[in-house]
């Protein structure tokens, strides 16, 4: 992607905001699925959860999005981000194990995503390999 060796993903039903990062720079990724859920209730009586099923296509972009990273660090408000540990781990094992930490974060401006993540990697001063 960037060259970048981490990379933080905010993840909802609605987008997924994925920057590969280091401390000085930045570069973004958003992937949205194509027809975004809508919050479904449940009604007494009725046959099923009344949860939407998940959307396999968009969890597969966020995954292939995150191919490059190093070191990956998976936020989100609600469900979606296990909902995505778990895409990952049954479409590309060897990335799961990049996955360093799932945090809760409700609705960060780019600016807080990035000032977390950059924290949360503060100790690992990994960068990618140089290409010569």
């Amino acid at each position: 992607m960037s060259g970048h060796f981490h990379a933080v993903v905010w993840i909802d039903h609605h987008e997924a905001r994925i920057f590969y990062f280091n401390a000085s720079d930045a570069n973004e990724i958003v992937v949205r699925p194509k027809d975004p859920v809508r919050h479904i209730h449940h009604k007494a009586n009725s046959i099923g959860s009344g949860h939407a099923s998940e959307d396999y296509a968009y969890l597969q972009h966020v995954t292939d999005a995150l191919a490059d990273a190093g070191a990956i660090l998976i936020t989100g408000p609600a469900g979606e981000k296990k909902v995505l540990v778990d895409h990952i781990g049954h479409a590309a094992p060897a990335l799961k194990s990049k996955i360093k930490g799932v945090e809760t974060l409700g609705h960060p401006t780019d600016g807080e995503l990035l000032a977390l993540a950059r924290k949360f990697f503060k100790d690992d001063h990994q960068e990618p390999p140089r290409v010569n």
